[in-house]
């Protein structure tokens, strides 16, 4: 089976991790350590331990835990903008692939086969968790200047170019598109364990409740 490759912003890693054998398994390892443990708690002893190598070995592909994060919600980004893409380009009307897309965002996400030493249920866990962790940083405009947020950013240009075809007077969408990719990233966190903070832990349907919150929010800001 042919396996996905997602060229990234070399500034996130000192060694390309999915071009080799040691790389992937640094991924993967990680990606169920932070699940588990918590970004705070995770570390790269921890993670050597894991996968029976060394830290300096863990060190050659990446210059830091920080850089490691940015890189896992770099990766995230890449493969959500890949799912959109695959559910919207037969698609005739900027609305359809709005919906499309809102559809892809909320929607409980599962293994996807193509990557196999990412678990991409864990790694939305780690995004919905940590993410405010990979910009809420004194080096934040440095990480900027370096292109590492270039993902959420391509995202976000694409779906905001949408946005402008259905109403090119609009005057907000990139405010709109961040706020929604961001939202649904929060309103999952708020379910999960600050509930009086949304209405979707009201529901069984949480993931379709997201969906028609999303959907509610957009089409009414820019009609």
């Amino acid at each position: 089976m042919a396996t996905l490759y997602f060229k990234l912003n070399p500034h996130l890693y000192l060694r390309d991790p999915q071009q080799t054998e040691l790389g992937q398994k640094i991924i993967n390892a990680s990606v169920k350590l932070i699940d588990t443990l918590g970004f705070e708690q995770f570390t790269f002893k921890k993670l050597a331990e894991e996968i029976d190598s060394t830290e300096a070995s863990v060190y050659r592909y990446f210059e830091n835990k920080h850089r490691l994060l940015l890189y896992l919600v770099g990766w995230y980004w890449t493969w959500l903008e890949y799912r959109i893409d695959l559910f919207t380009s037969s698609l005739p009307t900027p609305v359809e692939k709005l919906r499309a897309c809102i559809r892809v965002v909320a929607t409980e996400k599962k293994f996807d086969d193509t990557v196999e030493f990412i678990d991409e249920v864990a790694l939305h866990r780690i995004v919905v968790a940590e993410l405010d962790k990979t910009y809420l940083t004194k080096q934040v405009d440095s990480d900027n200047r370096e292109g590492l947020f270039g993902g959420f950013k391509l995202l976000c240009k694409k779906i905001g170019g949408w946005v402008s075809e259905v109403n090119p007077a609009y005057p907000y969408p990139q405010a709109l598109v961040s706020t929604i990719l961001l939202t649904a990233k929060h309103q999952v966190f708020f379910s999960e364990h600050l509930p009086s903070l949304t209405n979707l832990a009201k529901t069984s349907d949480r993931h379709g409740e997201l969906e028609r919150f999303l959907e509610s929010l957009l089409f009414k800001s820019i009609s």
